[in-house]
């Protein structure tokens, strides 16, 4: 799906027309957010840019850029994607190989609270702002916030996270909230526990920010006891994929019960599908697809 000469077209055009890029994404085919099911699949793509490369047993997964964009084409072929949750050089290379007409697109905004920093829940907008999530024609932005309560910098990102929900609901964009308690363990790192009162928490301060939540959707992991947890907000709400490693027939099983649920519209999942441990990324996308939408 990516030979040489398309592979090549892309780094040229990048070289020697960028203004190609706008013009692409002012021509770009839209499509409303929910179509006749009620139910919205998303190929996530924005870790390299928190500087995760890493997907199962792979460090270095997502380093190489041809096989990360050649992976998200295959994804992107199949009917059942309704779109990409992308960080702006992700976004930028798909719309010049001419991969997101009638598609979904989120652009992912706060990217700055790299893996493993010192500073990682001071998770500052460095991608993505509302102004360009609208110049750029996209559907919405997406942000993300780690709900550390010992730790004062998670104040800074539930702000900016609140002024960004403010910003793109005046657009009438969507704002995909992604909430998860954090904790750091006794070597100092960061942790997201799997604890159904802490989400509920998490979620119920996500579901307020800004100045109205009518554009709001939440995303979350999937975390034991899911009704109770999704019994704690009327808004629509995306699944987390994750990276399950070895178990992913366990983790397909929870996203099953869970897309039972009538707030949870459906999944955003990244490394879970483009990096598979038998690398058939067709198989994995087909089956959480029809997962998704009910096949």
């Amino acid at each position: 799906m990516l030979d040489d000469s398309r592979f090549r077209s892309l780094i040229d055009t990048r070289a020697r027309h960028p203004e190609r890029i706008a013009e692409l994404a002012a021509a770009r085919r839209r499509r409303p957010i929910l179509g006749e099911q009620g139910t919205l699949f998303l190929v996530a793509a924005d870790h390299a840019a928190r500087g995760v490369l890493k997907a199962g047993a792979r460090p270095l997964a997502m380093a190489d850029r041809r096989s990360l964009l050649e992976r998200i084409l295959i994804a992107l072929a199949d009917p059942g994607v309704d779109g990409l949750l992308g960080s702006p050089d992700i976004v930028e290379d798909l719309l010049l190989l001419d991969a997101l007409h009638d598609r979904i697109v989120i652009g992912s905004m706060n990217r700055g609270g790299l893996a493993g920093s010192a500073w990682e829940l001071d998770d500052r907008f460095t991608a993505y702002d509302a102004e360009s999530v609208e110049s750029m024609g996209l559907d919405g932005g997406k942000m993300l916030i780690r709900f550390d309560y010992a730790d004062p910098r998670t104040i800074a990102t539930i702000e900016s996270a609140a002024q960004a929900v403010s910003a793109l609901a005046r657009r009438r964009l969507v704002a995909l909230v992604e909430v998860l308690p954090a904790l750091r363990d006794s070597a100092g790192t960061l942790r997201i526990p799997k604890d159904p009162d802490a989400l509920i928490a998490a979620m119920s301060v996500g579901a307020a920010l800004g100045v109205s939540s009518a554009y709001t959707w939440l995303k979350v992991p999937v975390v034991p006891e899911m009704d109770r947890v999704m019994a704690s907000t009327t808004l629509p709400t995306l699944l987390l994929g994750g990276d399950p490693g070895d178990r992913a027939a366990e983790v397909f099983a929870g996203w099953r019960k869970a897309l039972a649920i009538p707030q949870v519209r459906g999944l955003v999942a990244g490394r879970t599908l483009l990096f598979p441990p038998d690398d058939d990324v067709a198989r994995a996308v087909a089956e959480a697809a029809a997962i998704v939408h009910g096949r």
